[in-house]
């Protein structure tokens, strides 16, 4: 089996080489993308059926935070872009094959308004679409919107339910907007596209609900695409925050600020900050890791993940992500004046670990999501079933 574990170790230098350029270009360069390339590493989570490696959840985790800890954005894309690939497990085989027909075959997509009419063998879509992570480097491009049949009516689940369909189309097809424009993770090039009267053909329209059959026998798709995301996104959070502690150490130790007599790292404040830092992080991982492994076993075994194990996973995938900013903001404060400087490696890490924050996966609000089930209340279930 290829160790993806171990390819990402032995690119770290060449992505930490990387970084400035990818910041400055908003995307991966064309030496680094290559690299990813020759490896495979965009298609980890695609079905092997279709020339993927299908790896387990924390296979992927451990993947992103390692890539993490020497670029936010190139591990933000490989989640993002990987994640995507998915899909192919609820795909019709033959548009799977066409949409995935080699490593260079990448898909990316982003949210917006938009929808989709009926009409003799497909849809026509129209949408705006923002959010597009790894979209400059994708040949393909998909819409999650609203279906509508030729009598007007929303085309349903498999159950009834109104969950809007994923349509997949060439990228050369649409308008892309250069849109990113923004304080982190700016090598992801979440641009915006525009798509008008685009005719999608009917086997590129896919269903990716709970209720609809997959189309390949792999386990790793009894979770949903956003159960993927949710972990990986906070893999990457604890790779940035695992980098900036280890950066910070060295810099405390090996500084002497003007006018003392003793590197930063003799200062109590500091080392205590260190200390709180170590723990919460190694105990966010724990809890991360624990819940990916209870989860995944329960996935092995046969069965659906219960409503239990997905707020589990979604309280570790936030509380992973949580932590790690708020780890890293104590140590940016406590850096003092050196945590601003572009030469230093802390005032990157400081933005994109704020920006991956902002984004829904990782976003405080399921706190109080998953309070309102543990209390047995009856919240907005979507960011656990699609």
């Amino acid at each position: 089996a290829v160790d993806h574990l171990q390819i990402a170790r032995e690119l770290g230098p060449l992505i930490e080489s990387c970084s400035d350029e990818i910041e400055r270009i908003r995307d991966l360069p064309d030496n680094l993308f290559e690299r990813l390339i020759e490896h495979d590493l965009f298609r980890l989570v695609q079905p092997r059926d279709y020339g993927g490696a299908e790896v387990s959840p924390l296979e992927i985790v451990r993947f992103i935070e390692e890539i993490g800890r020497h670029d936010a954005s190139t591990a933000w894309c490989l989640g993002q872009n990987n994640i995507c690939g998915a899909i192919a497990a609820w795909m019709e085989p033959d548009a799977a094959r066409e949409v995935f027909s080699s490593p260079r075959q990448i898909l990316a997509w982003g949210p917006g308004p938009g929808e989709a009419h009926a009409v003799p063998g497909g849809y026509r879509l129209s949408g705006r679409f923002d959010f597009a992570s790894g979209s400059r480097h994708a040949t393909w491009l998909g819409a999650h919107v609203p279906v509508y049949l030729a009598d007007g009516s929303r085309k349903p689940a498999v159950d009834g339910s109104t969950t809007p369909y994923t349509l997949l189309f060439p990228r050369e097809s649409v308008e892309v907007k250069d849109t990113w424009q923004v304080i982190g993770l700016k090598g992801t090039g979440s641009d915006s596209y525009v798509v008008e009267d685009l005719f999608v053909p009917e086997h590129r329209v896919v269903a990716r609900h709970l209720s609809t059959p997959r189309r390949v026998a792999g386990r790793l798709y009894a979770l949903t695409q956003s159960n993927l995301y949710a972990s990986s996104f906070s893999g990457l959070a604890l790779g940035i925050a695992r980098a900036y502690i280890d950066d910070f150490v060295g810099r405390m130790r090996d500084t002497i600020p003007r006018g003392a007599a003793r590197s930063r790292g003799h200062n109590h404040v500091v080392q205590s900050k260190v200390g709180q830092s170590e723990a919460r992080l190694r105990s966010a991982r724990a809890f991360l890791y624990e819940t990916v492994e209870e989860i995944w076993s329960t996935v092995q075994s046969g069965a659906d993940p219960s409503l239990d194990e997905l707020v589990r996973l979604r309280l570790a995938s936030t509380w992973a992500t949580q932590q790690a900013r708020e780890i890293i903001a104590d140590l940016y404060l406590a850096a003092g004046a050196l945590a601003i400087f572009e030469s230093q490696p802390f005032e990157r890490r400081f933005r994109d670990i704020h920006t991956v924050a902002q984004q829904i996966q990782g976003h405080a609000a399921h706190f109080e999501t998953c309070g309102q089930i543990l209390m047995g209340m009856k919240p907005d279930r979507s960011m656990f079933t699609f």
